[in-house]
């Protein structure tokens, strides 16, 4: 789906696509809320706009993320990513609380199995509903300015190699990533440490208010020492710190080197989408940012089975060491690749003309 969204619209239009997508998340809400046969769930599924990692991903994110850059001069841009990541993961964070509490309430009105859920897919589905109403109200400054342009690859032209090299690139993050998302680490502390579940609903909130915090720093920090730099002296330090994480010989300094991971790992979200968005023609910032976007999630589909298999044979610490470690080689490959193409803002004048 976000292939296809990606591919067509600029040409059916930003704020008709994102709206189309806010039908479709209140369809597959209530598809959740209200079915119990298979391939009515899985056509929920398919529509799209669920995500399974709790991160938002797919085609509103691949729009938003091209929208954003026309709406700023571009010394703002990595600052108005940084706005939009941070309000993102505080959202993420009050919901996860929220779900927690719906689900204790829904509990004790006497609902039980699948459910027990179904109340929280019908708010869901309300969500997609006020997106629409929100979405509807956007001016034509969010639509693709036209430009003569050849147009070749999917959307993209002079950028093609750029652009291959950044998704190449950002799969393999995403596949470190995939190895520790947030599930499968939680599942760990459990396993490792025996957290309870109330332990570990205190333990990633903070861990989203940490990163929330550090995506505000994030534009800050990019305007002295240019996005590159921001990407992967920031991420460098935070793989370090993950791959030392099952090296603790308590559960509390697992979780507060942790902690102090995360409070710095997410300030690449925003400097590397800003650094896509700088580096690409704007005509091709829709497909760009849904080429980038597809790699991602694709490489973060199959991660999460290699952890299972591990934490199944008692290798606890191996998928933080091949995350790390992936992670790293990441960073230095990016660093080398990219180090010299900086986005316009960051030229001087005169290299800017």
């Amino acid at each position: 789906m976000t292939i296809l969204w990606s591919l067509v619209a600029d040409r059916i239009g930003r704020r008709r696509t994102v709206a189309i997508l806010s039908c479709l998340m209140v369809v597959g809400g209530l598809l959740f809320a209200f079915a119990s046969r298979f391939d009515i769930l899985l056509l929920g599924a398919f529509t799209g706009t669920i995500s399974a990692t709790s991160s938002e991903v797919g085609a509103f994110l691949t729009v938003e993320q091209a929208v954003l850059p026309q709406t700023a001069p571009a010394e703002r841009r990595t600052w108005l990513f940084s706005l939009y990541a941070f309000a993102a993961n505080v959202a993420q964070s009050l919901g996860a609380l929220f779900a927690g509490v719906a689900v204790a309430l829904a509990t004790s009105a006497g609902l039980s199995g699948p459910d027990v859920f179904r109340p929280l897919f019908v708010l869901y589905a309300l969500v997609g509903a006020a997106n629409l109403a929100i979405f509807l109200t956007l001016s034509d400054r969010v639509e693709l300015v036209r430009v003569e342009a050849k147009r070749a690859w999917i959307g993209i032209d002079r950028s093609r190699g750029v652009v291959a090299r950044l998704a190449a690139l950002f799969a393999v993050d995403a596949f470190a990533g995939g190895l520790v998302v947030q599930s499968l680490v939680a599942y760990w502390f459990n396993l490792r440490w025996g957290f309870t579940p109330e332990q570990l609903g205190v333990l990633f909130f903070g861990v989203n208010m940490l990163s929330g915090l550090s995506l505000l720093a994030a534009g800050r920090l990019a305007a002295r020492i240019g996005l590159v730099n921001t990407m992967v002296f920031t991420h460098l330090p935070s793989n370090i710190l993950l791959m030392l994480v099952p090296l603790m010989p308590t559960g509390g300094l697992a979780a507060a080197l942790f902690l102090a991971r995360m409070s710095i790992s997410q300030m690449d979200v925003p400097t590397r989408q800003s650094y896509v968005m700088a580096v690409v023609a704007p005509h091709e910032r829709t497909a760009a940012a849904g080429l980038t976007n597809v790699a991602r999630s694709a490489a973060t589909a199959f991660a999460p089975t290699l952890t299972g298999y591990a934490f199944s044979v008692a290798a606890f610490g191996v998928p933080f060491f091949v995350a790390g470690g992936l992670k790293i080689a990441y960073d230095l490959l990016v660093y080398r690749s990219f180090r010299s193409m900086r986005p316009p803002e960051e030229n001087s004048p005169e290299q800017a003309q």
